[in-house]
């Protein structure tokens, strides 16, 4: 290409889907890192959570895809650009938060090409709907790494929202364990022990 041609217009498209996607980065969650020094953001949790994947894929179900989890949890978090995060336990209007999240994963999709905004919008569709093995297992992950962080912090959001050891079970375990039934065997016991130590069961 001469100095003197455009660039093509698939490109301008995919370059501002991703100067947008660097908005991640400014959404903080609820959960702190394991240092406890700050909130993490939306944009490390997601590289957090495909890290997961790729270190725990012997312990994915053995139908699971690990490529199309990492690529799902690279995306799945994106729409919290415009929607903003929703801790697990904190109150919210779930029907209200999914219509915010369909709404911006018209538009940040749509940024790109047609048959990317295609690809990537089945992806996180497909996570969302969590009925395949690998949206299952990717799910898990989403659930398994925010407990570990507290776990490291000594409660961290268990203990910020008065969270009971119930609730915990209820809201992340049952995820976990039904796409990840091995990464939950390991988690259940450390997390009912920081609940103990909080007096939170």
């Amino acid at each position: 290409m001469s100095q003197t041609d455009s660039p093509p217009p698939r490109l301008d498209a995919q370059m501002a889907f991703l100067i947008e996607a660097d908005r991640l980065k400014s959404v903080n969650r609820a959960s702190s890192l394991c240092d406890g020094s700050r909130p993490e953001n939306s944009a490390e949790h997601s590289w957090h959570i495909a890290l997961y994947a790729l270190t725990l894929a012997e312990h994915a179900p053995p139908e699971v895809a690990i490529d199309r989890v990492i690529r799902m949890l690279l995306l799945h978090d994106l729409v919290e650009i415009d929607a903003g995060d929703a801790p697990i336990f904190a109150s919210h209007d779930a029907a209200a938060k999914a219509a915010e999240e369909e709404a911006a994963a018209d538009r940040l999709f749509g940024l790109l090409p047609p048959d990317q905004a295609a690809a990537f919008r089945a992806l996180w569709d497909e996570f969302e709907a969590a009925e395949t093995a690998d949206a299952r297992f990717a799910k898990s992950l989403d659930r398994f790494q925010p407990p570990n962080q507290n776990i490291a912090t000594g409660g961290g959001t268990w203990r910020a929202y008065s969270v009971a050891h119930t609730t915990f079970e209820a809201r992340v375990g049952a995820q976990v364990a039904r796409g990840a039934p091995a990464l939950w065997s390991w988690l259940a016991p450390r997390a009912r022990a920081v609940f103990e130590r909080l007096g939170q069961l």
